[in-house]
């Protein structure tokens, strides 16, 4: 089973993830995605200072994102890193990978150079593309998490709309098939729950909504 796990860009701003990786490192069928974070910031900061188009921008992001990876596999080198599905498919199969976005996402006709294509669109697509069967998006605590329907064309709209995931998301999110759950990085045991089977996930799913109805 493969599981992309995307850390969310928040949770690189303030002190580094050493124990959130080092908690993913251990597992094997699973493809980090790192956010930009404050590097992505930065480029969020210089584009109107400078002028730039939202092209040059969304390249500088996905930039941002392959620096974050290299600042990743310093705070955990036991995380294998990959750049193209072959390499991803092979390292996953020995432990967790980490994915080096450029290669793959620079100048692909498929992805819309623009900010409503963020990191976590950008995960959604690799898992659409190496037909992955769960994306889980790990948010920084205190993000506006809203429970699990069974209609979940309307839950990723409402994720787009309350900010917990880009623009693109709800639309990028119809080609992919499998999973997506968004965890808050502060909770260990719905961490654990999203990084186990297809069954698994399901009865976490139930639980999530039993816990949000009123008694």
């Amino acid at each position: 089973m493969t599981i992309i796990v995307k850390i969310g860009g928040s949770l690189t701003r303030a002190a580094a993830p050493r124990r959130l990786l080092a908690r993913l490192a251990g597992e094997q069928g699973l493809i980090v995605v790192p956010g930009g974070g404050a590097l992505a910031d930065q480029v969020r900061a210089v584009q109107p200072q400078w002028g730039l188009s939202d092209a040059a921008a969304h390249r500088m992001a996905l930039l941002a994102m392959e620096q974050m990876a290299h600042a990743m596999l310093d705070l955990e080198p036991r995380l294998k890193p990959a750049r193209t599905p072959a390499e991803l498919t092979v390292a996953a199969a020995k432990g967790a990978a980490l994915w080096f976005p450029a290669t793959m996402t620079l100048g692909h006709a498929a992805i819309a150079e623009s900010w409503d294509v963020t990191s976590d669109s950008l995960a959604l697509w690799l898992a659409a593309e190496l037909k992955a069967e769960r994306l889980v998006l790990v948010k920084a605590p205190g993000a506006p998490l809203l429970p699990a329907s069974s209609d979940r064309a309307a839950d990723m709209a409402a994720w787009s709309a309350t900010g917990v995931v880009d623009a693109a998301f709800a639309t990028m999110a119809v080609r992919f098939t499998g999973d997506i759950l968004a965890v808050p990085a502060d909770d260990g045991d719905r961490l654990d729950a999203a990084l186990r089977t297809r069954a698994r996930a399901t009865e976490w799913n139930e639980e999530a909504k039993e816990g949000s109805r009123p008694s």
